[in-house]
């Protein structure tokens, strides 16, 4: 009898004591308004062109206390890439580059973070790009401490840099004259709406 209220004790508490771990897990939206995937590329080997991609959405779990069981899932609309010169970024749309009629998006979801020192982390996960899925590797510059506005919201910051090989992905329109590798900074607002009252 005493084994049977211990293992109907276990089974009561098991799935609270989970839940307890997982309380201080919280969903942040990526704000549009407020974030941008910012790239730029070689060309000729002798001049940088910079751009950006300005809309992203998505979210990210982030756990104050374990940031290791952090996910981010983010979705950039190819169209809005912006270069400052429109010749230019409807080429980028066009099938020599991303190709955005049939590849409207580009994705990145992880699969795992690390620590890597105070106020920074490693977050790898699969980045989509013309239809085509790789694993990357983002180092991270925060979140900062949440602030709050005067609605009640809260907000943080990050920063997220990788570099990719853009005929990885079959992003191989223009040849030479641009070079292959892409550096990319994702400086991204995360928000955290105040409860209904």
């Amino acid at each position: 009898m005493r084994v049977f209220i211990v293992v109907v004790s276990l089974i009561l508490i098991l799935p609270a004591a989970a839940q307890m771990q997982t309380s201080n897990l919280q969903t942040w939206n990526i704000d549009p308004n407020h974030t941008a995937a910012q790239f730029s590329v070689r060309h000729l080997g002798i001049s940088t062109v910079r751009g950006a991609f300005t809309k992203v959405s998505g979210s990210v779990q982030y756990d104050p206390s374990d940031p290791a069981k952090t996910t981010i899932d983010a979705t950039i609309d190819a169209n809005s890439v912006d270069t400052r010169v429109e010749k230019r970024d409807s080429d980028l749309r066009s099938p020599n580059f991303f190709d955005v009629a049939k590849y409207p998006t580009l994705t990145f979801k992880s699969k795992r973070v690390e620590a890597a020192g105070s106020g920074k982390m490693k977050v790898v996960g699969d980045l989509t790009i013309h239809g085509v899925t790789k694993e990357v590797v983002l180092d991270v510059d925060g979140p900062t401490a949440p602030i709050k506005d005067p609605k009640g919201n809260l907000h943080m910051g990050a920063s997220a840099t990788t570099t990719v090989n853009r005929k990885d992905f079959g992003v191989n329109g223009a040849g030479a004259a641009v070079g292959d590798d892409v550096p990319i900074t994702i400086d991204m607002e995360l928000l955290r709406p105040a409860p209904a009252p």
